[in-house]
């Protein structure tokens, strides 16, 4: 996948959509970052981005209410896999 050869530069391509950088930054390790663009995506897909972070962070409660946002159950998956499935959505 083009995505995950693009993490080991200093930072996504400027040109990508606000929510592909958030999840380059989150693939990356940097989930502060991922956040602070994801609470400011006012869509759907921000908030499934908001609802998978949150399920990273271990924020069960918080992630069900983005989950429920972004008209999404929430996963019975890995968040590996999530991530992935997230990106696809949005390359």
């Amino acid at each position: 996948m083009a995505f995950k050869e693009t993490l080991n530069k200093e930072g996504p391509n400027p040109k990508w959509a606000s929510a592909l950088q958030a999840l380059w930054h989150d693939a990356k390790g940097d989930w502060e970052a991922s956040h602070n663009i994801a609470q400011d995506l006012y869509t759907t897909m921000g908030s499934w981005i908001h609802a998978y972070l949150h399920r990273k962070e271990g924020d069960k409660w918080n992630a069900g209410y983005w989950y429920r946002q972004a008209g999404k159950p929430f996963p019975g998956y890995s968040l590996e896999e999530e991530l992935q499935i997230l990106v696809e959505a949005n390359l």
